[in-house]
């Protein structure tokens, strides 16, 4: 990705303190851009913060819609209007099976993975439409297309993240506000701590090559998307699963 490619533009990254989101942020400041890191953390929020040129954080919960109007004006107030929404916040709830998976856990997967995507995608939308130009990327998974089993509702949530972007990228497809998604397969992130070892191998071993994604490579994804070269993408999923993906 080229020097400079951000310069002048203003991102947010949820999520945005660890894993996925940091490297996408990590590429974006690199490429001359602004970054606002939001994040529940706010710990390791201004930690990964003092990491990046051109990055603040923003302390929020993404489920929650007051929390991501104010987080939005905060942003504004430190950066300027965002161009760019990196939608990257997400759990991976339980590994069980539908039958036994407590109802608490499901609410918090879903409220974290599908409705603070919709929350943050919405909060950005107007201002884009209105300034002409915008780039919002979801963080999806192939789990998403295929689903996987012991893990239902993030698979479920996933889902839902991609028909939100197919939505919503046919909503503006006319306005200069592109809307796509990444599907990867597992990429080895903190989230492990999340999930069984027996889980991890399974996934791993539905990846013909074999091997776990890296967050840069994602990140090196997202950029594209991100950017002003990507102008006839929308409402799109674009797949990084080491061969995993069948349609």
């Amino acid at each position: 990705m080229q020097d400079g490619l951000f310069a002048g533009r203003t991102a947010i990254v949820t999520g945005g303190a660890r894993g996925i989101g940091l490297a996408c942020a990590a590429k974006i400041t690199a490429g001359g851009g602004r970054v606002a890191l939001w994040d529940r953390d706010p710990d390791r929020t201004k930690q990964s913060t003092a990491a990046l040129k051109g990055a603040v954080a923003v302390a929020v919960d993404v489920t929650s819609e007051a929390e991501v109007a104010n987080a939005l004006a905060e942003t504004e107030k430190l950066l300027a209007p965002p161009d760019i929404l990196v939608a990257s916040a997400g759990i991976t709830g339980p590994n069980t099976t539908v039958a036994k998976y407590p109802v608490d856990a499901w609410r918090q997967v879903i409220d974290i993975n599908l409705t603070g995507v919709f929350l943050t995608n919405r909060v950005v939308v107007e201002g884009m439409v209105q300034r002409g130009w915008g780039r919002i990327v979801n963080i999806a998974s192939v789990a998403g297309k295929e689903g996987n089993p012991n893990a239902s509702a993030y698979s479920a949530s996933k889902a839902g993240v991609i028909g939100l972007t197919k939505s919503l990228g046919k909503e503006l497809a006319t306005t200069g506000v592109l809307v796509n998604c990444v599907a990867p397969a597992v990429v080895k992130t903190e989230l492990f701590s999340q999930m069984t070892e027996q889980h991890i191998n399974y996934m791993l071993s539905k990846i013909p090559m074999n091997r776990f994604g890296e967050v840069e490579e994602v990140a090196e994804m997202v950029a594209w998307l991100a950017s002003s070269h990507c102008t006839f993408a929308t409402g799109a999923v674009f797949d990084l699963s080491g061969g995993r993906a069948t349609y």
